[in-house]
């Protein structure tokens, strides 16, 4: 199979196979664009001469605090530069990062420096106290703290441990990098949002995140110098890989600590960002901000949205004001983005909910996957008639290795030789799939299945509405029917019998909500709605 007759010297060697690793493109950058911008955030601007030395410094000085290859070290950070430094600098000195999502509880953040054995944290000064609490919660050696200030993001030093910069000044900046011999070793620990049980480890390998970063160049059509925005956590699937990716194209991170409207339209206005990524959240509050925190600029801002389809309304108003919205979805098991909705000439005409239709498809898969496939339960395709509904199906490169010391789960995650998502989609006739809902999210009522999804579309039509989610309430003759969480615009007013009103124009009568609940909904770090603390409110009522 592909071997000609005579192949007799032609093996692999050292100089026609060198490991893929994402670790290559940030020395590349540095020698070939020395003084071009490369972290920016407030008054710190780094070229990518000073970036890689900062990188080679940390690396250097974690090896010298006794950090070994395969060690792992952990972050509780913002979006900071020390949070884009150490995506290089760990992997740099062998050791694979952690990158810790700073809203999660004491308890968990126990759990995952005890499972993943971090040997050293870099902690923002903000979230210090929770990491004290939690390193009093293990059970294994605590790692060494080092914290991290922010004195332009108000977070200053709280002189309890060695700070950041007194770290770097010990590291040498002739330090040899630590480059994997193999491309499977590990590069990236990420734990699962943990929704239902303990987090589980999921594990990054150099030619996964490689391969990411290079295919996501293509589906995000960047050239040269893109300037990126990182409003992504960089805690979240690795930021996606863009932190990684953007020395490949000689790009310029902007970083973002505080998510806001304000801070978003500056950043465009004043850094002349052209890329960033965002949950539908995002796109929703610079729609709705405020006309004096909106600045003017004269390029198109391309957007990776994914997290939740965005509504119609968002999509029909955002997209004038200068953005391109582009879908794309993914879990932490494939690194962040791995399908996306790519965009077809034959639908430029498309205006409105019809152009919104489309937008709000997950798409296909990027060029480092194999095609994504929809299936029933014995993993048969099903058809692709925009109906039927199966469970979306990975195989690629972008996978990740598997979960960290958990066999058990890895096994059934990779049963039948696919990453099974636990996302349920139907698939249209031109191969485009569209999630129709997490499957623990579907709501079956009276034997008839809805789509949340669907109702929460319908909902954000309506002009005094700013969030919705939509989950199942326990009902007596129905088994479940639809709740709505609703958080209204400011200055905006609506009633519950507005809403189910408003919705039964629009769906068919079993998918109305048959409740509507007006509250803050609760978010995770991402953005992402909360629906299991919804579930549970709902069943209370």
């Amino acid at each position: 199979m592909g071997w000609m007759r005579d192949e007799t010297g032609l093996e692999k060697n050292d100089a026609n196979f060198v490991p893929l690793t994402p670790l290559s493109f940030l020395p590349r950058a540095a020698e070939i664009w020395p003084d071009h911008l490369a972290v920016v955030y407030g008054p710190h601007r780094k070229t990518y001469r000073e970036y890689h030395d900062r990188v080679t410094r940390l690396a250097s000085a974690l090896t010298k605090l006794g950090v070994e290859p395969g060690d792992v070290v952990a972050t509780i950070l913002p979006n900071i530069p020390a949070q884009v430094e150490a995506h290089f600098g760990v992997p740099a000195c062998g050791a694979v990062l952690n990158a810790i999502n700073t809203r999660l509880d004491v308890s968990t953040i126990s759990y995952i420096l005890d499972h993943g054995e971090a040997k050293v944290v870099l902690c923002d000064p903000q979230f210090l106290p929770v990491l004290a609490e939690a390193i009093e919660g293990m059970v294994t050696t605590p790692p060494k703290v080092i914290e991290v200030a922010d004195d332009h993001g108000g977070a200053h030093a709280h002189g309890h441990y060695m700070e950041y910069e007194d770290l770097l000044a010990t590291g040498d900046a002739d330090f040899d990098w630590v480059m994997p011999k193999d491309e499977w070793e590990s590069l990236a620990l990420n734990y699962t949002s943990g929704t239902t049980g303990r987090p589980k480890g999921v594990v990054y390998h150099h030619r996964g995140a490689y391969l990411n970063a290079m295919g996501q160049v293509i589906s995000w059509r960047i050239t040269l110098h893109p300037v990126y925005l990182t409003i992504v956590p960089l805690f979240h699937c690795n930021g996606w890989c863009h932190t990684w990716m953007m020395p490949a194209v000689g790009g310029t991170v902007v970083c973002c600590r505080d998510i806001t409207a304000h801070d978003i339209f500056d950043a465009i206005a004043d850094e002349g960002v052209t890329h960033f990524g965002g949950a539908p959240i995002v796109l929703n509050m610079l729609v709705n901000a405020p006309d004096d925190q909106k600045r003017d600029f004269d390029h198109v801002v391309e957007v990776f949205t994914a997290g939740a389809p965005p509504a119609p309304a968002t999509l029909a108003k955002i997209e004038p004001m200068g953005f391109n919205v582009t879908q794309v979805y993914g879990l932490t098991e494939v690194y962040g983005p791995a399908t996306e909705c790519t965009w077809k000439a034959e639908w430029d005409h498309l205006v409105g909910d019809d152009r919104a239709a489309i937008k709000a498809r997950q798409g296909v898969a990027m060029p480092f996957m194999q095609p994504v496939r929809v299936t029933d339960e014995a993993m048969n395709d099903v058809p692709r008639d925009s109906e039927t509904k199966g469970e979306i199906m990975f195989r690629g490169n972008g996978v990740m290795k598997g979960y960290l010391k958990n066999p058990k789960a890895t096994a059934e995650a990779f049963e039948g030789g696919y990453f099974h998502s636990g996302d349920i989609a139907i698939q249209h006739p031109d191969s485009f799939i569209q999630i129709a809902d997490r499957a623990k999210d579907i709501i079956i009522s009276g034997g008839e299945n809805i789509s949340s999804v669907e109702v929460e579309s319908c909902l954000m039509g309506h002009e005094a509405v700013l969030l919705c989610a939509v989950v199942a309430k326990p009902d007596e003759k129905w088994g479940e029917v639809p709740c709505a969480f609703v958080e209204l615009k400011d200055n905006h007013d609506a009633t519950e019998a507005d809403m189910i009103a408003f919705a039964r124009e629009r769906l068919a009568g079993f998918k109305t909500p048959k409740k509507v609940v007006f509250q803050e909904l609760p978010k995770t770090s991402t953005g992402k709605i909360q629906k299991f603390e919804l579930r549970r409110i709902a069943t209370e009522l």
